[in-house]
This record gives structure tokens, C-alpha cells and sequence, in this order.
């Protein structure tokens, strides 16, 4: 396509003489290039600067048309590399990954590239008309109107913090004095067991099994004096279990047995959870708050999360919020707002979580198939793997340049069998690359199982 290559993006007059006249569907029309094979993989569509000035479309008419495509997989946007054609979602070879070095398989961060677009959204926040309006708002109508409808019970109060490890951070601060014990649901995500250290706080860990976090384990760990517990209701990174609507009633009449005990709900995934997870909050409305992430599903610049639930305990984790003077900004709440209630955004949520939960289980089946031990949870966005030598399988895998998570970090104590985490999101759709990947843990979980001497 040379002839119609301006430095190596599309002209903006020829893309203007192909959808002929278009210019008010320019979303659906450069789709339809795209379908026709017209526009290939690879070819970048014109700036906006420059298309703008070839045609009498608004800047903000051409970054929307540019998110939609983006939203409903047809281009990627790249920070140097303009909007790109991607080839169809059933063809993935040419997304695949030709270095596993540059793909961290320990975090869990999600794929950039399977989040909605944030144009449409934080131009529909301009217009909010407390904007620029001296004070703050721990919530602004606009999202607590878009939040309420989905929230599982109805909560005492509500308010916003950053990202969702802020938020947790806070509530878990506000529910528990320094030098104090919290029972956590294990396993844990990446980081929250260092989170808690630093707030001179002691976990005692819960252990699971296929129903969730176990009663008398929690018991156990509220009667040896937790005073607050960390609940993942959506069990984003358990082995092997869901939580069951029967065990959190059962987790309930633990609770009841404890009543000086704060309940932390940490809904750290929100929109990317295939369902609406259980909780507490129904039945303990007064103790319980729960935390919802958005940033996994729509990305870390929205830097907003939700708590609702129990009035004394968010009162006090915004009085420890930045000396109670902090808040987080009306544009970016009222972003949220947006996304919350688009249909494109949602589309592009649930692309998400079936893609990641493909992911999961290419990768699941073929570490079974070569006779690994291997887990995932039904909603779990990670991959765990049994091996003999937790450092000497991590060691093994770096030297591939393949970055996993360590298991025992997930846990308070260390685990009956040891661990491997490998997170689902960042891995490949190619059904060869995940096999690729199978074979080189294969050999790790091979040689941490060997002894040298000499």
C-alpha cells in the first residue's frame, strides 16, 4: 500500500475518498475498511491533527470515532506508535510474543490492549457543573448513581480513594491500630502481605477449601485476636475454589460470635468479575466495607475506587486519608461514572474477562497435558503450579528470562505444598506460545526437583 503512505501512515485523503462522505458514522466506516481487508494489519490510520485539518470533523469527533475502533478491537492506540490496524481477534500470530522477557507473568497487571478507550469518558466529565467548584466531594452524584445499582447491599456510606490497594490500605489502617492482628483470605494478590507489614500490622492467614475460606479457620484466627478480616469474596487468585453463597452465611455466624470484628470486602478486580461476587454487607451492614477496583478493568489513569458500607469505618479511613484533608478528583470520578454506565465499555470488559479466562485455562490444560500439577480457581486470574523447589523453579524459569510470582508470598505461612503464581492476563492467545511456555516450566519444575553434588 505504499502509494497511499504518508511516512508511513495512511493519507488522511485517501482514507477521506474511501468512506466517501462518512464522516459522521467515521467509526463504523473505517470498520468497514478494515473487514474488507482495505486497511491491513499493521497500516496507521491518519493523527488526528491531520485528518481534523483535511475535513470539517472536530478533533473530539475524530478521538471518539478513534476510541470506538480501539474499544471494539479494529486498533490499538501506542504511545509512539500512532493508531494502529490490529489484525482480527481470531488471528492473533502477529500480537504474538517473540520474547518472554518483556512479559511479566508475577503481577497480574492486565492487558492494556483489551481495556475501553477513555476519550469519550473524560470529555463527559467536562461538563459536570461542580467542576472547578471550591471543596470536595468523597463521591459525586454522578458515580454514586452509577455505583448504587450494583452494589450488593445497601451501605451506611460512601466514598472514593485512588487505586484499590489505597483504598484497602485505608480501610484495613482504619479497622486495625498499629501492632494488632488481621485474619486474611489466602492466597492473597501480589504485595498485600507487604502492605500489611508496613502498617505494623500481623496477618494471620485463612485458609480455603473448594467452598471458600473456612469457618473454623476464621475461628481460629478471630478468637486468637484478629480484629478486622480481609474477605475476597471473587477469589481472584485462589488455587482452587469459588466462593459459595452457603459458606459466606456460614462465614457470617463466625462473625456473629465476634462482633468487636471489622469485615474488608476486597472486590479487587469489580467489572472484570463474571458475576456480582457474595457479601457480608447483607447481613453484617453495620461492619462491613467493600472496596471496588475498577483499574484491572478500565485502566490505572482512572485511579478510582469505591468503598461503601459501614459509616464508622469509612468516616475513620478517610480521617487517615492524607490527615483527612485528601479526595479524589471530580474529573476522574466522574470518568468512572461513564464507564460504569457505557455499553462500549462494557463490551470491552467482558471481551476482557473472556479472553483472560481462555487464557487461563489454554494454559491450565496444556501444564496438565505434560503431567505438571497444576490450579486455577473458576474465577482466578492466576495459574498456580506445584513444584518440589520454589527457588530453584523461579531460578530456573529467570534464566529463560520468564518471570513468575513466587507462591509463598501469597500465603502468611508457607504452604503444605510449594507454589509457582502465574498470572493469566498477560499471556498470549496463541495456543503455541502457551504450549511454548508449558514446556520451558515443565523442564523448571523438572530440575527443582533434582539434587547436584559436585
Amino acid at each position: 500500500m505504499s502509494a497511499v503512505l504518508e511516512s508511513e501512515t495512511i493519507a488522511p485523503e485517501w482514507l477521506l475518498d474511501k468512506i466517501d462522505g462518512r464522516t459522521a458514522e467515521l467509526a463504523d466506516a473505517v470498520a468497514d475498511l478494515i473487514r474488507s481487508g482495505e486497511l491491513s494489519p499493521g497500516d496507521r490510520l491518519p493523527t488526528v491533527r491531520a485528518l481534523a485539518k483535511s475535513t470539517d470533523l472536530s478533533v473530539g469527533a475524530i478521538v471518539s470515532a478513534w476510541g470506538r475502533l480501539q474499544e471494539q478491537g479494529f486498533v490499538q492506540t501506542r504511545r509512539r506508535g500512532g493508531t494502529v490496524v490490529l489484525p482480527p481477534l481470531d488471528s492473533v500470530p502477529e500480537r504474538g510474543i517473540p520474547d518472554w522477557r518483556g512479559v511479566d507473568l508475577a503481577q497480574n497487571a492486565p492487558d492494556l490492549a483489551l481495556q475501553p478507550s477513555l476519550s469519550d469518558a473524560l470529555l463527559s466529565s467536562l461538563d459536570a457543573e461542580t467542576l472547578n467548584v471550591f471543596g470536595r466531594e468523597l463521591m459525586t452524584e454522578r458515580l454514586r448513581n452509577a455505583v448504587a445499582p450494583g452494589w450488593p447491599f445497601e451501605p451506611e456510606a460512601w466514598a472514593t480513594a485512588g487505586g484499590g490497594t489505597e483504598a484497602l490500605l485505608l480501610a484495613v489502617e482504619a479497622a486495625a491500630p498499629p501492632g494488632s492482628m488481621v485474619a486474611v483470605d489466602e492466597p492473597l494478590g501480589p504485595g498485600v502481605l507487604d502492605t500489611l507489614r508496613d502498617l505494623g500490622l500481623d496477618a494471620v492467614g485463612v485458609g480455603a477449601d473448594r467452598d471458600g475460606p473456612r469457618p473454623d479457620a476464621l475461628d481460629a484466627a478471630l478468637t486468637a485476636g484478629a480484629v478486622a478480616f480481609v474477605f475476597q469474596p471473587g477469589a481472584p487468585f485462589a488455587v482452587d475454589h469459588a466462593v459459595s453463597a452457603r459458606r459466606t452465611s456460614e462465614l457470617a455466624e463466625v462473625l456473629r460470635r465476634h462482633p468487636a470484628v471489622w469485615v474488608v470486602e476486597d472486590d479487587s478486580i469489580g467489572p472484570l468479575e463474571p458475576q456480582q461476587p457474595p457479601s457480608l454487607g447483607s447481613v453484617l451492614p453495620q461492619r462491613v466495607v467493600r472496596i471496588r477496583s475498577y483499574c484491572k478493568a478500565y485502566g490505572i489513569d482512572v485511579r478510582t475506587s469505591v468503598l461503601g458500607g459501614s459509616r464508622e469505618l469509612i468516616e475513620k479511613a478517610m480521617k487517615v486519608r492524607s490527615h483527612g484533608v485528601g479526595s479524589n478528583s471530580r474529573i476522574l470520578q466522574n470518568t468512572l461514572a461513564h464507564l460504569i454506565g457505557s455499553a462500549d465499555a462494557e463490551h470491552a470488559v467482558t471481551a476482557a474477562h473472556e479472553r483472560y479466562a481462555a487464557r487461563r485455562t489454554s494454559l491450565l490444560g496444556a501444564l496438565i497435558d505434560r503431567g505438571i500439577e497444576a490450579f486455577a480457581g473458576p474465577h482466578s486470574l492466576v495459574v498456580w503450579v506445584t513444584v518440589s523447589d520454589e527457588t530453584a523453579a523461579l531460578v530456573a524459569l529467570a534464566r529463560q528470562g520468564i518471570s513468575v510470582g513466587a507462591g509463598s508470598r501469597s500465603f502468611v505461612q508457607a504452604p503444605a505444598r510449594q507454589l509457582l503464581r502465574l498470572s493469566a492476563t498477560q499471556l498470549p492467545d496463541d495456543p503455541d506460545l502457551i504450549g511454548q511456555l508449558a514446556d520451558v516450566v515443565a523442564v523448571a519444575v523438572a530440575e527443582s526437583s533434582r539434587e547436584f553434588f559436585d
